[in-house]
């Protein structure tokens, strides 16, 4: 068995949590201690999203913009919660490349524009045990 990793992943990016209400979850994360950097909309995913440092990562509170998106399915199905953990990678058209080859579902087969003009991609659940799985390029750090 071949126990290689098929793609470089340089850590956790964030973690997207789904919520209802996002003027009472972003007080209640801000109470926590996170520092909000912005909250935006992205009609195009159909998300508001606001956004916390979260020491050298991030956590996004997104909240539907309109009850067809993605996002509004899975609250309707599941409530607030945790949507998707997301990785940093160094080069994603050839982590797609890597996964499609070995034979993962992938959800973007290339990059698309994110939060922050991030170039980013999923995985499907059903190839990450149950998690939808994001990849975001980011340069990695210099030694």
């Amino acid at each position: 068995m071949n126990l290689a990793p098929l793609i470089t992943v340089l850590g956790i990016h964030h973690v997207g949590i789904v919520v209802a209400d996002l003027d009472t979850a972003t007080e209640a994360y801000r109470r926590l201690g996170f520092r909000l950097l912005e909250t935006v909309e992205m009609p195009e995913q159909g998300v508001r999203i606001a956004a916390f440092a979260a020491g050298r990562n991030c956590l996004e509170l997104l909240t539907p913009l309109d009850t067809e998106s993605g996002v509004a399915r899975f609250l309707a199905a599941r409530g607030d919660g945790v949507h998707h953990v997301a990785y940093a990678v160094p080069n994603l058209a050839a982590a797609l490349r890597q996964l499609d080859a070995a034979g993962y579902e992938l959800i973007d087969r290339e990059p698309r524009v994110g939060l922050h003009g991030w170039r980013v991609a999923f995985i499907h659940p059903r190839s990450c045990h149950g998690v939808l799985t994001e990849l975001v390029e980011v340069a990695p750090a210099s030694e």
